[in-house]
């Protein structure tokens, strides 16, 4: 797919990994948008980047996503990228008395999983209009193998991501929206600071080095660091089950 070009929409744009890639995608000669519910983070973000619009609003808020669909219809008709970045993360122990693990995994899995359907079908009129698009679902290592003692249901909701992700791309694969996901390992960024991002994850940049090079490839999964390691040693035949299951092999 060209990388060039492009109208791309990035939830959570404003810091981290989708910051890192509306900036590579922002340099590379594209039109970015990027969301977030932060005014000022959003200002801030916006002084940092080229060729960079941003959106304040809420993915998980359905006014606000109505309300970014009719933007983007009305100013950018020409969209054909959507990464779905935004996300949410609880770290504890979900057997813990009193954790209240409902309310975390609802949050996390509206984020995280739902939101992005919504979006999608939404966006779905807009993006098959292009003459190629493609829509970019980042989910995680945890996907593939939880880490129950700390990301207990934030795995679960990634989870539930891929698997979603690989029926949309069979869904698809006969028009011009392609879809791609992007599972990071640990990263360094405010987002997983609280679980040694800082100390054990890798540079935001490199996750968005290797979102660009997968897509000019066309290379649908795209397996960053570790998640690399842990889906070649314990998952390579994954992606080859899907397609049994479908009917395709």
């Amino acid at each position: 797919m060209k990388t060039t070009n492009n109208t791309i929409l990035i939830t959570g744009g404003s810091a981290g990994i989708g910051f890192e890639i509306a900036k590579i995608f922002s340099e590379a000669g594209n039109q970015v948008i990027i969301t977030g519910r932060n005014q000022e983070r959003m200002d801030k973000a916006i002084a940092g980047l080229k060729n960079t619009t941003a959106f304040v609003g809420d993915v998980n808020n359905a006014e606000d996503v109505e309300e970014l669909v009719a933007y983007l219809n009305k100013n950018f008709p020409q969209l054909n990228v959507v990464i779905n970045n935004a996300g949410s993360a609880n770290y504890y122990n979900m057997t813990e008395p009193g954790i209240n693990a409902f309310a975390k995994a609802s949050e996390e899995i509206l984020t995280n999983y739902l939101s992005i359907i919504r979006l999608n079908e939404k966006l779905f009129p807009l993006l098959t209009k292009q003459s190629e698009a493609a829509i970019v679902n980042v989910s995680s290592i945890v996907a593939f193998a939880g880490r129950a003692s700390t990301l207990p249901t934030y795995a679960a909701s990634k989870a539930a991501l891929h698997s979603y992700t690989n029926s949309l791309r069979i869904m698809l694969e006969n028009g011009p929206v392609k879809v791609f996901e992007l599972m990071p390992p640990l990263v360094d960024t405010e987002f997983s600071a609280m679980i040694g991002g800082a100390q054990n994850g890798i540079p935001p940049k490199q996750v968005a080095d290797d979102l660009l090079t997968a897509m000019q490839h066309d290379d649908f999964e795209i397996h960053v660091g570790k998640t690399a390691d842990i889906h070649d040693n314990f998952f390579p035949l994954a992606a080859k089950a899907v397609l049994a299951m479908n009917g395709k092999l």
